[in-house]
C-alpha cells in the first residue's frame, strides 16, 4: 500500500463516527458546487469528542481539555474533551430561537482565563416581535458551571421582521478589539439603497468594539455624522466566519451568497464589499445577476475568492488558519465549515491570494457549522449541524 493508499485509508477508517448525523435546516445557501476532493491527501483520522448536540454553532477552547459549545436553542455546553462529558451552563440570556436566530456564537476574552469574560452572540427580540443580533459577556464560573453576572454589550439597530441573516460571529485581533459580523436581514431589494450598502444603521456589516462594548476612537466612520460608529466595513450579505490569521493578522471572513456568489473575504477598514450592487451570485429560481462584477467598480472590494453563479456554490460557515502545528503540510491553509456544501473547504493561500480549494469530509455528508483549531494541540474540531449532532476532532494519523 503507498503513502496516498494508506492516507485514504485512515481517513475512511473515520467516518463511522460521522455517520448517522444529518442536519436539520436552519440557514440559507445553495445545494453546494464541486471544488476538488482531498481526503485521499489528507493525513488525518476523524475522532468524536462528544455527542447529542442540538444544532451546535460555536465552539470555544478553555485550558485544561475544557471546551464551550453553543446549541442554537439556546443552551450552552461545557465539554470535557479528554472523557467526552457535557454539562449544561447556567446563566445564558435569553435568546430569539426561531429560523436562523438563536444562541450563535462564543469566544473567550483574549487574556482568559485572568479574565474570565465569555462573550456570546445570540438574537433576540423586542415586544413587537422584531429581532436584531446582539452581543454579550459573562464571567464563567466553571465548577458550577454557570455565567456570572451576565451583561447586553450590543445590540445591532434596527431590529426587524425576520429569523434570517444574523451573521453572529466573533473574532478579536491582536490589540483586543472585538468584531463582531451582522447580516442583512434578507433584505431583497437588490439596488444602492440596500441595508448593506446604508451606513446608517448595522444592518450588513462588520462591527468594531472595544472588549466592553464601546466604540474604539479610530474606527474608520467614528467622524461621520451620518454613519454608524461601530461599522468597520459593510456591504455585506450573511457573513458567518470571522478568523484572524496568526501571522499576518489580517481579518477574513465568510460570508453566504443569494444563490451561489459565495464569498470568501480579507476584511479592510471602510471597505465596502459590494453586496449587493456588486456581486457574484444570482437570484433564487431565476438565476439572473446580482449588481455588476467586483472589477466594474472602483469604490468596492473584491473577494479574495468567490463561488460565482452557475458554480453550485459553497455556503460557508465559521472557519480558521491552521498553524502547522498538528498538520505541518496544512500551515498556513484556510478551513472552512461547509454546510449546503456538506463538506470542509481548505484553501491554500499565498498572502492574501486563494491558490487553491479542496473539499474534506465531502463522502461523510454532514452539515459542518464551523471549524475551530485547539490552540494547544493544533487539532481541528468540527461542529456538525443536527438536531443531534456530534462535535469531532481531525487528528494526524
Amino acid at each position: 500500500m503507498d503513502r496516498r493508499q494508506l492516507l485514504s485509508a485512515v481517513a475512511a477508517a473515520g467516518a463511522g463516527s460521522l455517520a448517522g448525523c444529518v442536519g436539520s435546516d436552519g440557514s440559507d445557501g445553495s445545494d453546494g458546487g464541486s471544488d476538488s476532493s482531498d481526503d485521499t491527501a489528507a493525513p488525518f483520522a476523524v475522532e468524536t469528542v462528544a455527542t447529542g448536540f442540538s444544532n451546535p454553532w460555536s465552539i470555544a477552547f478553555l485550558p485544561d481539555d475544557g471546551l464551550l459549545v453553543t446549541e442554537r436553542a439556546g443552551d450552552l455546553r461545557l465539554v470535557d474533551r479528554a472523557s467526552g462529558s457535557v454539562r449544561r451552563v447556567d446563566g445564558t440570556p435569553e435568546v430569539f430561537a426561531r429560523g436562523q436566530g438563536g444562541l450563535l456564537d462564543v469566544a473567550l476574552h483574549p487574556s482568559f482565563p485572568d479574565r474570565r469574560w465569555v462573550y456570546l452572540t445570540y438574537s433576540t427580540a423586542n415586544a413587537d416581535g422584531d429581532s436584531t443580533t446582539a452581543l454579550g459577556r459573562g464571567r464563567l464560573d466553571r465548577e458550577a458551571p454557570r455565567l456570572e453576572e451576565f451583561e447586553p454589550l450590543y445590540a445591532a439597530d434596527p431590529p426587524v421582521d425576520s429569523a434570517g441573516h444574523y451573521g453572529s460571529r466573533i473574532a478579536f485581533d491582536a490589540a483586543d478589539r472585538l468584531y463582531v459580523t451582522v447580516g442583512d436581514r434578507q433584505f431583497k431589494n437588490f439596488g444602492p439603497d440596500h441595508v448593506a450598502q446604508d451606513l446608517s444603521v448595522d444592518l450588513g456589516k462588520i462591527l468594531r468594539l472595544a472588549p466592553d462594548g464601546s466604540v474604539p476612537d479610530d474606527n474608520p466612520f467614528v467622524d461621520d455624522p451620518n454613519a454608524r460608529d461601530a461599522i468597520y466595513s459593510y456591504g455585506h450579505r450573511n457573513p458567518q466566519g470571522l478568523t484572524v490569521h496568526p501571522d499576518t493578522g489580517d481579518l477574513w471572513a465568510s460570508e453566504y451568497g443569494e444563490q451561489d456568489g459565495d464569498e470568501i473575504n480579507v476584511l479592510r477598514p471602510g471597505g465596502n464589499y459590494g453586496w449587493p450592487v456588486a456581486d457574484d451570485g444570482c437570484t433564487y429560481g431565476e438565476g439572473d445577476p446580482i449588481g455588476v462584477s467586483h472589477d466594474d467598480r472602483e469604490d468596492v472590494i473584491a473577494p479574495a475568492h468567490s463561488w460565482p453563479c452557475g458554480s453550485g456554490g459553497f455556503p460557508p460557515g465559521g472557519m480558521t488558519v491552521h498553524t502547522g502545528s498538528a498538520f505541518p503540510d496544512w500551515e498556513g491553509d484556510l478551513f472552512v465549515g461547509g454546510l449546503a456544501a456538506r463538506a470542509v473547504a481548505r484553501l491554500t493561500l499565498d498572502g492574501t491570494a486563494v491558490t487553491g480549494v479542496d473539499r474534506l469530509l465531502a463522502d461523510r455528508e454532514q452539515r459542518i457549522r464551523t471549524v475551530a483549531e485547539a490552540p494547544e494541540t493544533g487539532r481541528l474540531y468540527l461542529a456538525v449541524d443536527a438536531e443531534d449532532a456530534p462535535v469531532v476532532r481531525l487528528t494526524p494519523a
